[in-house]
């Protein structure tokens, strides 16, 4: 076991408890912190949460920074800034993954800080399962 980087869609559902986070996820989160281990959260999936908010793709019971300073503080997350090697690694990806920069900076941060990605999104699934990330 280890600590796990949540992709943005997985720390949304999980703090508010929307039953779109399936059982695999949600048992794997679980396990995570119940082993002493933590959930840390890229903090460019902050910055999407912002973005989704700010237009008006998803709401929130609070304004987003009370929000995210809440969810962070009650969910123990990690932030993982992005360093250097983070950032260069999301503008080279090895084999093929779609141009989503928010999607290239999270699967850049599991891959440099080897934390396995807890996702429900096909694409970085499919590029998991071709081993250029973890899963």
């Amino acid at each position: 076991m280890t600590d796990i980087l949540l992709d943005t869609h997985i720390f949304l559902w999980l703090m508010n408890g929307d039953s779109k986070l399936n059982t695999k996820n949600l048992e794997k989160i679980e396990t995570t912190i119940n082993s002493g281990f933590r959930v840390s959260l890229s903090a460019i999936s902050v910055w999407e949460i912002g973005m989704l908010v700010a237009e008006e793709r998803t709401t929130l019971t609070q304004p987003v920074d009370k929000w995210l300073n809440q969810a962070i503080k009650i969910s123990s997350a990690s932030i993982v800034e992005p360093s250097i090697d983070i950032l260069l690694d999301s503008c080279s990806l090895p084999g093929q993954f779609h141009g989503d920069p928010a999607d290239r900076m999270i699967v850049a941060t599991s891959r440099i800080r080897r934390l396995p990605l807890v996702t429900q999104d096909e694409k970085i699934i499919a590029y998991i399962k071709s081993g250029f990330c973890l899963g």
